[in-house]
């Protein structure tokens, strides 16, 4: 064979030869990779094939699927007061990635999670029908929660401290997931949601971290108590008023001026909301201690899954003596979602115990069987004592029936709170957030919730901003919601 021949036909087999191996390369190993590109439009042709599975609440599908006019998706996503579960589903949309309940049970809904499959669907490749969520969320909290937050900005979270089932989860201003599940109309929608001010498609009750405010002030009440700082809550402290921040100049006020704060008990501090007290207080314990503390009710927790994963409610840390003072009445760099609080209250209603929140009971497949029960594998962890438990509640207790959170009273239920105004914006010049958060236990029928309600802005006038007038009415309508016969 000619020499130049001999090379050419060694060269062109080389050639065939890279092509071969690049082909298999991309057949096995890139080919996964291609399949699974969100910008891979047979995905969502396949996804959106057939009617997706529901989420549901209170036995009833909020979510449903509905038959579209031309297009290579047969089908697209359905809601059912789509505004006021918003905060719970998330959207599934044709343009856009799943979020919330919709994007974490993704596989199961769509029908390719692998435990939907049955035998005959591995054997013709068929995806397999798919999956249900049952949440754990009551429509008549929810709705309560909605109703009374009405055209605020805010959120509210409400648990229930025995099993740890979250019965309501709503933020405002909401919107509607049906305008982003079309890909022919979701542009639209979407740009309209990201440029609103408001930021509705934020979920203030568990993705938004705000200062606590005087809320705060029950994480340092039982850091003092469970560390022997004051023996109970009836016990006088160590509180002069007014009180100066150490190293500083600056004097921390009260907001009522004639209340008797000065060396007051822990129990009339939270009945006047003292600020002198727990900034004292906080100081007095050390912010080791705080921190240890806030982080047993779930403070600095960046994996916290309801499943939805929570963003970090934060206490700090490489704090002076004057900025740890403040941490004490919930300002400096404290933050907390309306979750977290609701965990805090949760957890002393509970008797020191918290049970770990979640707002999904089982996830089933098509026919109704059970393919894993989340109220069967919550974690439960002692936060406190059971007698430092006790003696929260009852100041709590003090707090509606006497002090600052009068507005959350109900018959024939025991209620205890801590009410919050939260300083924002440099040296507050802008409208305070308004906190309250709570336990209600029915005096007959043995029910019980936790409730946490922020209200970040409303109609009111700055002066009139508080937690008992503000966010004190929504607790109170979500308790009595959750808590009727």
């Amino acid at each position: 064979m000619n020499r130049t021949i001999r090379r050419t036909s060694v060269f062109v087999l080389l050639l065939v030869f890279a092509l071969l191996v690049r082909a298999t390369w991309v057949q096995f190993y890139d080919g996964q990779a291609l399949a699974d590109d969100k910008d891979n439009r047979r995905n969502a042709i396949e996804t959106y094939a057939d009617p997706l599975g529901n989420i549901i609440v209170g036995g009833d599908s909020i979510t449903g699927s509905a038959r579209t006019k031309g297009g290579d998706l047969a089908y697209k996503r359905t809601y059912k007061d789509g505004s006021l579960y918003a905060a719970v589903t998330g959207y599934a949309s044709q343009a856009y990635a799943p979020t919330q309940l919709e994007g974490i049970y993704q596989d199961l809904l769509n029908g390719t999670d692998t435990r939907l499959k049955t035998v005959m669907d591995t054997v013709t490749g068929q995806r397999a029908a798919p999956g249900n969520v049952v949440t754990t969320i009551d429509p008549d909290v929810q709705k309560a929660a909605y109703d009374a937050l009405g055209d605020k900005k805010g959120a509210a979270v409400a648990i229930d401290p025995k099993t740890g089932k979250i019965l309501a989860v709503v933020s405002t201003p909401s919107y509607d997931p049906t305008s982003l599940t079309d890909a022919n109309t979701a542009g639209t929608a979407w740009k309209k949601l990201n440029a609103d001010p408001d930021k509705p498609l934020t979920n203030r009750a568990l993705r938004q971290p705000l200062p606590p405010g005087s809320t705060f002030k029950l994480v340092v009440a039982a850091a003092a108590l469970e560390d022997g700082l004051y023996p109970n809550v009836d016990t006088k402290t160590d509180s002069e008023d007014p009180y100066t921040l150490p190293g500083t100049t600056r004097v921390l006020a009260n907001e009522n001026t004639s209340a008797p704060c000065e060396n007051a008990t822990i129990r009339t501090a939270l009945r006047y909301s003292c600020n002198n007290v727990f900034a004292k207080m906080a100081v007095d314990l050390g912010q080791d201690k705080l921190r240890a503390m806030a982080e047993k009710f779930g403070f600095n927790d960046d994996q916290l899954d309801v499943p939805v994963r929570a963003y970090t409610s934060v206490y700090p840390s490489d704090m002076d003596k004057s900025s740890t003072a403040l941490t004490g009445i919930g300002q400096f760099d404290v933050t907390a979602t309306p979750l977290q609080m609701a965990m805090v209250s949760a957890a002393i209603a509970n008797g020191g115990k918290l049970v770990s929140p979640h707002m999904v009971s089982q996830i089933t497949d098509s026919g109704g069987d059970v393919l894993e029960n989340y109220d069967d594998s919550t974690d439960t962890k002692q936060i406190v004592s059971s007698t430092t438990a006790e003696q929260l509640q009852s100041a709590m207790q003090t707090v509606v029936e006497d002090g600052t959170g009068t507005n959350a009273r109900i018959d024939g239920v025991t209620v205890g709170g801590k009410t919050g105004t939260a300083q924002h914006g440099e040296n507050n010049s802008q409208t305070p957030y308004a906190w309250f958060t709570s336990y209600g236990k029915s005096d007959s029928g043995g029910k019980e919730v936790a409730v946490a309600v922020v209200v970040e802005q409303s109609d009111a006038a700055r002066s009139e901003v508080s937690g008992n007038g503000l966010a004190a009415p929504v607790a109170k309508a979500v308790m009595e919601a959750a808590l009727k016969n």
